[in-house]
């Protein structure tokens, strides 16, 4: 069976209409498409499509099927897993069960959604209106995070106690935690494992779509770096609203000056990206323009494995190794560092990430780090209390 390729779609106002060209081309091409609306309060790609997406998947063209995520409903799902495991708690406090009706989904419910819907996706392309990419970015992260906070408070190898547990609880006078827990981390284990699969396959990719008037640069600077902190590299970049070429020979003076700075602008944002920039018109009005346009007769843009973060072994000619770590984008200013235990901590900006040290790594004490060139370099000097002698 084929992986689904799976193209999650996020930038500013035209990223609703490049989320549905991206689809339509791809069922035009003989695939079977789903495109599903995960980040829509406002329901622009109704507008687009000029259908009312709902949950419930709609046939909208050949091969092509539409809907949009249920946040209430992955609520209610969530909070149905655990209902029947605290009502004797909440019979014993004299607490009333809310209704169905009575639930509104919390903030941050729709980044679950997403990762449960990315697993759960049928057919060949799947396209997904992604929420804003700082938002996306967190919710790539997600996975990640959870599996290390549900290592942390529930470790796998405390389920061994649980045949244990009466004998334990008798010796430590204090009741032990219930099968349910245990039962509840092995099953939210799976289903992490199962996004973060999904999420990391080589056929998931980030497509970010900015507008040609909005000068969007140092942002796109900033979001492949955090893009590339949590080990993704988008496939490519949509500018949307470009003005013809024959805006540069214009009578207008004006306009002849504005179409020759976003030319250059352009060829600043191509010369400093490593995926294809793709342009839209403000002539391309329709879906089927648009995905001409962007896509022409091939197949579109196929997704960049992430850049490689090797340990290279510098101890012969410096008695370091040096740990690079591949952020294009990253700048100095916005980077910190912390080495705690045997991992390192990555902030960049807004966006932070955990890494577990290389087994070599964590015998080293930090000898110092540098940026260069949206490569990130922290060198190790072994620590003689620990490193083996000889």
């Amino acid at each position: 069976m084929t992986a689904t390729r799976t193209i999650l779609v996020s930038g500013d106002a035209g990223a609703p209409a490049v989320a549905a060209a991206t689809a339509l081309h791809a069922a035009r091409g003989g695939r079977r498409v789903w495109l599903l609306a995960a980040d829509d309060p406002h329901r622009a790609l109704d507008s687009v499509l000029g259908v009312r997406l709902e949950p419930e998947p709609l046939r909208y063209a050949t091969g092509l099927t539409v809907s949009r995520i249920d946040e209430q409903a992955a609520f209610r799902h969530a909070l149905g897993e655990i209902a029947g495991r605290l009502k004797p708690a909440l019979d014993l406090l004299g607490a009333e069960p809310l209704d169905p009706e009575e639930l509104t989904a919390l903030p941050g419910i729709a980044r679950i959604a997403l990762l449960r819907a990315l697993p759960a996706a049928d057919g060949d392309v799947l396209v997904v209106l992604a929420p804003p990419p700082a938002e996306l970015i967190g919710a790539l992260a997600l996975p990640e995070q959870l599996e290390r906070y549900l290592d942390r408070l529930v470790p796998e190898q405390r389920q061994a106690a649980r045949a244990l547990r009466p004998l334990l609880a008798g010796l430590a006078g204090v009741p032990m935690p219930a099968d349910w827990l245990y039962e509840s981390r092995g099953k939210a284990a799976g289903v992490l494992a199962e996004s973060r699969a999904a999420i990391t396959s080589p056929g998931t990719s980030v497509r970010l779509v900015v507008s040609a008037d909005g000068h969007p640069f140092d942002d796109l600077r900033r979001i492949r770096a955090g893009l590339a902190l949590h080990g993704h590299r988008p496939d490519a970049v949509v500018v949307h609203g470009a003005l013809p070429d024959k805006a540069l020979e214009s009578p207008d003076p004006w306009l002849a000056a504005l179409a020759e700075r976003r030319r250059e602008e352009l060829a600043a944002l191509t010369a400093a990206s490593d995926a294809p920039v793709l342009l839209t018109g403000l002539a391309d009005v329709t879906l089927e323009a648009v995905a001409d346009r962007l896509y022409g007769d091939g197949p579109g843009p196929e997704p960049l494995a992430a850049e490689p973060w090797p340990v290279e072994d510098r101890l012969a000619e410096e008695g370091l190794l040096v740990w690079h770590l591949a952020l294009p984008g990253a700048e100095r200013a916005d980077l910190d560092l912390v080495r705690r235990g045997d991992e390192l901590v990555v902030g960049l900006g807004a966006h932070r990430r955990v890494l577990a040290l290389p087994s070599a790594l964590r015998r080293c004490t930090v000898a110092g780090a540098g940026l260069t060139d949206g490569v990130l370099t922290v060198r190790f000097a072994p620590d003689p209390a620990l490193w083996p002698r000889g």
